[in-house]
């Protein structure tokens, strides 16, 4: 590969006459195939202008804190690393589809001048700023969207995730609740492509397993009331219910269970998290749920920095770690396709992301921004693994590397990994 930090030198060594051809030449290949346009490399040190639309309010805020956590340490890392890029950071909440924050975070952001955004964590969410987004050529690169809808979408090339379709989780929730001899199920879901889509996933595991679903009823963020959608999902005396929910669980649960035994309840990665301080104890007890993720029985050193940079920040401890880690890595990733593109533009950095994550090319294995970054400033190509695991992104910018986790919640009300 060629030396790419050396490429200016190398040009002032050609003719005037060579100099004018790679110029024409150029010329010729200006924009994505998306139509936005390629921008020249940048001299000097990079500065990568970066926002966040995390959920801070609505439906999803407990994954607030770990994921703005994980792009807290990314950025400190890569600002303390000295190594041809910094950081520019601007946090912006995301809300859910009922605040609809994000319709004036995504204007401030992209207003301040962002690059590239991360967020937001609900697929629903996404879906209301996307277009918005690569309408300026920005990067749109989420730590947990897990809709199947994002695979085939328009994106100019500029949609990223590290966590994988729910194709993936629905395969396994499904086959777990027939394992555990369930043949009869109802569900509640989310009126969302989240929720909608992964009930769809789920139900063909279940089914094709030999088990029947009997009842979906869903609702719709922003709704109090769930009498209804729980009196439809008993009518037919199912042997489990699978909640897709986010943070209405909180309401649906104590209804449920006065009603349904609560070990006999499904999760997903929107609502299992811990309960501790919101249901009576036993109430989930021997519950399972599954989540997209990392056993952080692997990667305890990084839960530890990540809690600890969050505290010395002034946060308090964190709760929960879901999707920190994603975000962690969907920050460095993007700090090294800028390095590797000598660029921050949008377009640019789109074109070397799959290279960066050892979806393309013949990488040298890397860990940490700085060893990767190193590999690239000395004319190398590298291929980043991180907390979260093998990112490997496809051309459609979906990691083809996936784990999902299956937890069980004790006395406590508190899930814990039990298998992945």
């Amino acid at each position: 590969m060629t030396v790419k930090n050396n490429r200016s030198r190398a040009l002032m060594a050609l003719s005037a006459a060579g100099v004018s051809a790679l110029v024409l030449a150029g010329c010729a290949a200006t924009t994505t195939a998306g139509g936005c346009e390629l921008g020249p490399e940048q001299d000097g040190d990079l500065v990568l202008n970066l926002g966040t639309a995390l959920p801070l309010t609505g439906n999803l805020a407990f994954l607030g804190p770990p994921e703005e956590a994980g792009a807290a340490l990314a950025i400190d890392e890569i600002n303390a690393a000295n190594k041809g890029l910094t950081i520019d950071a601007t946090f912006g909440d995301s809300g859910d589809t009922d605040n609809k924050a994000y319709d004036t975070e995504i204007p401030r952001l992209l207003g301040a001048g962002a690059q590239a955004i991360v967020g937001a964590a609900s697929s629903g969410v996404s879906l209301q700023f996307i277009d918005r987004v690569i309408a300026e050529c920005v990067i749109h690169f989420s730590p947990a969207n897990t809709s199947a809808a994002f695979t085939d979408y328009e994106d100019k090339g500029l949609y990223f995730r590290t966590a994988p379709s729910d194709v993936l989780q629905g395969e396994v929730l499904g086959n777990l609740i027939a394992e555990d001899g369930h043949q009869r199920i109802s569900f509640i879901v989310l009126n969302d492509s989240y929720g909608t889509g992964l009930a769809e996933f789920t139900k063909a595991a279940f089914e094709a397993a030999g088990g029947e679903v009997i009842a979906e009823p869903t609702y719709n963020t922003g709704d109090t009331n769930f009498t209804a959608q729980i009196a439809e999902a008993l009518a037919g005396d199912p042997d489990a219910i699978v909640l897709i929910t986010f943070d209405e669980a909180k309401t649906i649960v104590p209804e449920l269970t006065s009603q349904f035994p609560g070990d006999k309840l499904y999760f997903v990665d929107g609502n299992l998290t811990n309960y501790s301080d919101d249901f009576a104890a036993g109430t989930l007890e021997g519950a399972k749920g599954t989540y997209p993720g990392v056993n952080e029985a692997n990667i305890a050193d990084f839960v530890a920095k990540l809690d600890a940079n969050w505290q010395a920040r002034g946060n308090a401890a964190l709760e929960l770690n879901a999707y920190g880690p994603e975000t962690y890595d969907a920050v460095i990733v993007l700090a090294l396709a800028a390095l590797e593109a000598r660029s921050t533009q949008g377009a640019n950095m789109s074109e070397k992301l799959q290279e960066v994550s050892g979806g393309s090319g013949s990488g040298t294995k890397c860990t940490s921004f700085a060893q990767c970054a190193d590999i690239i400033n000395d004319g190398g190509t590298a291929d980043y693994d991180g907390p979260s695991g093998n990112i490997t992104f496809n051309d459609v910018g979906d990691p083809t590397d996936g784990n999902i986790l299956i937890q069980q919640f004790d006395g406590n009300n508190v899930p814990a990994t039990i298998r992945g």
